[in-house]
């Protein structure tokens, strides 16, 4: 049994690396923008290591920027990150059923997008193990990352790190026209969300809410709408899923 989750920590590692030098990259990205909020790099690794999340991390920053309260900064992070709960979810159904609630728990902190998908793709039930070894490189990746794109904001030089900056707008673009090319409902949920998004800066009564705020309201609005309107359907269930509730 010990054999067996040394060997599974270990794919994890080996699965987790280019993972974790991708988001030290977009990390460094985010770090421009923890600067421009007035964060200390030691205060960006620890808001790294705890989020993970490339746009939740944006929203804590610039909520942090435009001076929003505490309340608003924890709803609008807990808001954008709502998709990693569902990730987790499903995630869970994976798990043996005698797996710990301690597990699950840790397993959980550190879901992304692409720890999800490695661990979601694995045959049979997932081993926390094989999480852990993932999360263990690639979370300290993440968070170095931050912390260096801080450092590198405080002695670069102000148009140096406004182009920097820009960057993580080249980020969100490649996070978006994938998606958007496949699907019609989401490239129009996208635009909608662009121009609601400027409607509600010069709108009377809207336009005196925070940032934050607004972004909370279109959030919840836009997605809500959108859910009700195009829901997504259930996928049929194929030979190669059968297989593995089989395996399960």
């Amino acid at each position: 049994m010990k054999s067996e989750k040394s060997k599974a920590f270990l794919e994890g590692l080996r699965d987790g690396l280019p993972i974790g030098l991708g988001y030290l990259a977009v990390a460094f990205s985010l770090g421009i923008v923890a600067k421009n909020a007035g964060l200390t790099p030691v205060q960006g690794f620890i808001a790294s290591f705890f989020n993970v999340a490339s746009a939740g991390e944006y929203a804590l920053f610039t909520s942090i920027q435009a001076a929003a309260s505490y309340l608003e900064i924890a709803i609008i992070t807990l808001v954008v990150n709502a998709r990693y709960l569902l990730m987790s979810c499903a995630l869970s159904q994976r798990f043996d059923p005698k797996t710990k609630l301690i597990h699950r728990f840790l397993v959980g902190f550190g879901i992304t997008d692409e720890i999800f998908g490695i661990s979601i793709a694995r045959k049979g039930y997932v081993e926390p193990f094989y999480n852990y070894g993932a999360i263990a490189i690639s979370v300290p990746l993440w968070s170095i990352g931050t912390s260096l794109g801080i450092i590198a904001g405080n002695f670069l030089p102000a148009r140096v790190v406004s182009a920097l900056s820009v960057a993580l707008y080249g980020m969100f673009i490649a996070i978006i026209i994938p998606p958007a090319k496949k699907s019609l409902t989401i490239a129009i949920a996208v635009v909608v969300s662009m121009v609601a998004s400027y409607i509600c800066t010069i709108a009377p009564l809207v336009k005196d809410l925070s940032g934050g705020t607004r972004t909370i309201i279109l959030t919840v609005v836009i997605s809500a709408i959108v859910a009700f309107i195009k829901p997504v359907q259930d996928e049929p269930k194929t030979e190669k899923s059968e297989n593995v509730q089989e395996a399960e």
